[in-house]
């Protein structure tokens, strides 16, 4: 009898373990990067007041929301609090802020839909110079 239990336990343990493999692929869609630059680990999310009204999210899309509408937390406090891996977690609030229901608030300029951050672009840069210059 000892064997039947063990061999269950084991088929359980198999069960778990491609549930939690499988299921960061199935809350992305598949992707494994968000559609611009990578968020920081320390950048902070703040629930927007549009998120209030938002129906029909993924359970783990409404958990973020639960913990950045009390405080502000950080990416790296959303994977550990999800239990999530830290790319998941990232393509999630990027899709939230897409959505209009996160601001994201970072020490380094973030931009999500170019890869490239407007403050580095060439004519921002030159518009900045031509400005000082007209001093």
């Amino acid at each position: 009898m000892s064997d039947t239990s063990a061999a269950g336990r084991h088929a359980d343990a198999d069960t778990e373990y491609e549930a939690r493999t499988v299921r960061p692929y199935a809350v992305t869609g598949g992707r494994v990067r968000a559609a611009g630059n990578d968020l920081p680990l320390e950048a902070l999310v703040e629930m927007l007041p549009a998120a209030a009204e938002a129906r029909g999210l993924p359970p783990e899309k409404r958990a973020i929301l639960q913990h950045a509408g009390h405080t502000f937390v950080s990416v790296a406090e959303l994977s550990a609090l999800l239990r999530l891996p830290i790319g998941v977690v990232r393509v999630l609030v990027t899709d939230l802020s897409d959505d209009g229901y996160l601001r994201i608030h970072s020490s380094t300029p973030v931009s999500v839909h170019t890869g490239q951050s407007p403050a580095l672009s060439l004519s921002v840069l030159e518009s900045v110079l031509n400005g000082i210059a007209a001093l």
